[in-house]
This record gives C-alpha cells, sequence and structure tokens, in this order.
C-alpha cells in the first residue's frame, strides 16, 4: 500500500520530483515491494491534490528509471527489478553506508589542507579554549578539587542543583535527586537502551537521525524503524501507521536543532507524538544536544509532559568541550534509580573533575554570554553555508533555524555515497546522507557544517562535481 506522500508545492522542488522521490524511496525501503499496484493517476491526483499529467509524468519517469512497469488496461506496479552480482568496490560501498564508523574515523583524521565538511564538531577556534585553560588551572590548585578520586554515582551534586535551574528556564521541573551526569550523551542514550531493549527488540528513530547511535543500536541488534523526519518534525500520520503493526518500547528523537536536518519540533506535532506514546504504551527520549545553539524559543517534549513518558537528554560536549565529555539526563524518579544502577554496574561513576569545570563555567555567567555570541555566528555561518550550496546547485529544502548543520539535496543523484568517496581523493571529507538513514538506504542529501564548509575549494569541488555528475 502506498503511504502518504508529503507534496508540498511551496517546496523549491517541482511536484512531479517531489512524486518521483517518494515514491522511489518507498520501493528502496521495501514499503512498496515488487508486484504491487500503485493507484490509479485520477485517483492519486485526487488525493494528493495534484493535477492528473503531473501523476503521468512521474508515473513516466519511474517507468523510465525501472521503479514501476506499465500494463495496458491494468495500472502501475512495482517493478521485479534484477539484482546483479555487486562488484568488490560495490560491496565495499554498501559496506560502508551501513557500518558508519568510517564516517568518524575521517573526520578524526584532521590534516592540515583537509577540508572537513562532514564534521559533527565547532572548530577549536570557535568555542573558549583559553577559559576553559584557565579554568582548569584555578580548579587544579583549588584544595577540594578531587582530581584523583572517583566521583559519586549520579554526579556533582552541585552541577545537578544547577541543571535543575536551567532546565526550569526550559519549563521542565525536576529534582536534582532526578537528574544523572553522564560521560556525554553517549553514555545517557547507552544507558537507556540498556533498561529497556534487547536483541531483537524494535526501536523507533528518526529518519534521518543520529548516525552514530544508529551504529551502536546495530551493534546491540536492535531492529531500527525509521520515522521520516519532516520540517516540522517526525511524521506523525507514518509513525501511526508504524505503530498499527509494531510494539516498540521506545523512541529516540531530537526536539531542538535535529541533527542532520536543523529542524525544530513544532507544538502541534509534539502533542500528537505525546498522544501516541500514551495511547501505544511508549517512552520518548529526546536528545536535547544542540539545544543551546537555539535563539529563539523552543519547543520540547519534557516541558509538556514533565517526565512521565520523557527522558530528557543533554550534553556539553558541543558547545563547551568534547573532551570533558559532560552530559546529563532527566527521568521522572524510579528511571532515574535505575539508570544510576546500570551506570555503577558499566562506569561506576562519571568523572567529577570535567563536571566542577562545567559547574564553574556555568554559575560564573561565562557559558550564557558565550553562547549568545555562539547563536549569532552560527546563523551568520548557516546563511554564508546556504548561499554557497545554492551556487552550485544543491537544494535546501529545510530552512536551518541555527544550529551546526544544513541538510541539502543533490537533485538527480540517488545516492551521495559515491561522491564522498570521490571527494576524499581531493582531502575533501563529506558526510553523505545514506550513513543518516535508519537502516543505511541511498539518499540524495549531504550534511554540511556550517562552521567549516564555506571554503572556495569544496565550492569549486561541489561545482565540478555537478557539472560532471558521472
Amino acid at each position: 500500500m502506498l503511504h502518504q506522500l508529503l507534496i508540498d508545492s511551496g517546496r523549491p522542488q517541482a511536484l512531479v520530483e517531489q512524486i518521483v522521490t517518494a515514491i522511489r524511496n518507498q520501493i528502496d525501503d521495501r514499503v512498496l515491494r515488487p508486484g504491487m499496484r500503485l493507484p490509479p493517476i485520477r485517483r492519486f491526483a485526487e488525493t494528493q491534490g495534484v493535477s492528473r499529467f503531473t501523476v503521468v509524468e512521474a508515473y513516466d519517469r519511474l517507468v523510465a528509471q525501472g521503479y514501476l512497469d506499465s500494463r495496458r488496461g491494468s495500472g502501475f506496479y512495482v517493478s521485479i527489478r534484477p539484482s546483479a552480482e555487486p562488484e568488490a568496490e560495490d560491496l565495499e560501498r554498501i559496506e560502508r553506508a551501513i557500518d558508519a564508523a568510517w564516517l568518524m574515523r575521517e573526520i578524526s583524521n584532521d590534516g592540515k589542507d583537509r577540508v572537513i565538511a562532514a564534521s559533527g564538531s565547532l572548530p577549536a577556534n570557535w568555542m573558549e579554549e583559553d577559559a576553559i585553560l584557565r579554568k582548569l588551572r584555578q580548579l587544579a590548585r583549588a584544595p577540594a578539587a578531587r582530581v584523583t578520586s572517583y566521583g559519586t554515582p549520579q554526579g556533582f551534586a552541585p552541577l545537578r542543583e544547577q541543571l535543575q535551574l536551567r532546565l526550569a528556564e526550559c519549563g521542565i521541573r525536576v529534582q536534582p535527586s532526578q537528574i544523572v551526569l553522564t560521560y556525554g550523551a553517549t553514555q545517557a542514550l547507552d544507558l537507556v537502551a540498556r533498561l529497556f531493549l534487547k536483541a531483537g527488540d524494535s526501536v523507533l528513530v528518526d529518519d534521518p537521525g543520529y548516525w552514530n547511535l544508529f551504529s551502536s543500536f546495530r551493534l546491540q541488534g536492535f531492529r531500527l524503524l525509521g520515522v521520516p523526519r519532516v520540517a516540522d518534525g517526525p511524521d506523525v500520520d507514518t509513525l501511526e501507521e508504524i505503530l498499527s503493526r509494531e510494539k516498540p518500547r521506545i523512541y529516540f528523537t531530537q526536539s531542538v536543532l535535529h541533527n542532520p536536518t536543523s529542524s525544530c519540533l513544532s507544538p502541534a506535532v509534539a502533542f500528537r507524538l505525546l498522544q501516541l506514546a500514551d495511547r501505544h504504551d511508549f517512552l520518548l527520549v529526546d536528545d536535547d544536544i544542540y539545544g543551546d545553539m537555539f535563539a529563539g524559543t523552543a519547543t520540547r517534549l519534557a516541558s509538556l509532559d514533565q517526565l512521565q513518558r520523557v527522558i530528557h537528554v543533554g550534553s556539553y560536549s558541543k558547545t563547551l568541550s568534547g573532551n570533558l565529555r559532560v552530559g546529563f539526563l532527566a527521568a521522572r524518579p524510579d528511571l532515574a534509580h535505575q539508570l544510576t544502577d546500570i551506570k555503577i554496574t558499566t562506569t561506576l561513576t562519571s568523572p567529577e573533575f570535567g563536571e566542577r569545570m562545567v559547574h564553574a563555567m556555568l554559575t560564573e555567567g561565562h557559558y550564557r554570554k558565550y553562547v549568545g555570541r555562539l547563536q549569532s555566528r552560527l546563523l551568520r555561518a548557516a546563511e554564508r553555508c546556504c548561499r554557497m550550496l545554492e551556487r552550485v546547485g544543491l537544494r535546501t529544502d529545510f530552512d536551518p533555524l541555527g544550529g551546526q548543520f544544513v541538510w541539502a539535496r543533490w537533485p538527480g543523484l540517488r545516492d551521495t555515497t559515491a561522491l564522498a568517496r570521490r571527494a576524499l581523493e581531493h582531502d575533501i571529507v563529506l558526510a553523505p546522507g545514506s550513513v543518516f538513514r535508519a537502516n543505511g538506504q541511498p539518499s540524495d542529501y549531504l550534511r554540511f557544517n556550517v562552521a567549516t564548509s564555506c571554503q572556495p575549494r569544496l565550492e569549486r569541488f561541489l561545482a565540478e562535481a555537478l557539472a560532471r555528475p558521472d
């Protein structure tokens, strides 16, 4: 059965292209299987609110591309496509698309002349390294520094008290006992997965979404159910359809500055998400790691739910320092207790010295001023990045609202993985869209870090590659 398509005449992409891309993705994702019949032209046009001529052209293109068969007097059917034996290079490409750890390896190989457009972090010269070094020296000399001691299981109490105040500013009411400090957001997400999931379980994730989380979940044997991400959050209609046939226990998502699209959750979508979670009895994990980069007033699931069905996750790795590895989770009291027990079992404690550092940065007023400057700088960089991408011919269907990333589409290219491999030959690291797909499906998108992508060499490469897509 053809799922509801998100066709929008207000988008820059032509209606025919939107229909072709949407149907092609459903065939690639095996939502539409070989031999299935598509809706008749007239009915499709009526349900989608487009002209019959638009549908005819879209179907004809899909026939030409080998996705559909046209049967006279009967209609259009999903083609049975031959599966050729892949060559060694194709096997390597597929393996790399599924095993997204290669992207982290390439990002970490930060050579002098490399362009790391795929980076998931801010450049060092954007961050407050001098202020952190000064605070590091001050804390090291303090009598109560506890440089060689273990921390406490839930984490440094004064920092948890400070986080209580900061979460209250976001409308989230929580006690310090409901906050567990973690070794970055990565550990927080892992603790939740350890508590609720086992190999073979189904888990809901954004599609596209956080690639490293997907890799971790595959490693643990979870079955990923991708929920399409649209401009105002998860596609709740598709989510509802998934829930009609699946019984997931948990959904990992992002309310604010979603990675990779930089989109934000709307109040209407948040309300429907919480309704579905209550009706189908699953939890929501909201990864708010980029929230401090957003300059406006944001909708967060935890502020509406007050941690009844939501576990709120945050971190200071993206704004202050990846080396400090200070993150946290906030949950209802019973879950905070259980998650603390798992933290003790797996890692004993988190590093208190880093937690003291973050506490000092937050309480001395420095962090708030720094974040305000960072928000403005990111907005300017996103505008420059979008202009550069438009000059070379890429399309940005998601208007960035701030944050680090622009999610850009390569018109007419089914999969950007080969392009990313080609870029490596020029010492340019691109992030192909397939690594952000829940199950590594092909994607015509790329993710760009706005702080590292506005470079003439990258623009020249993209312009030449678009002119010669082969």
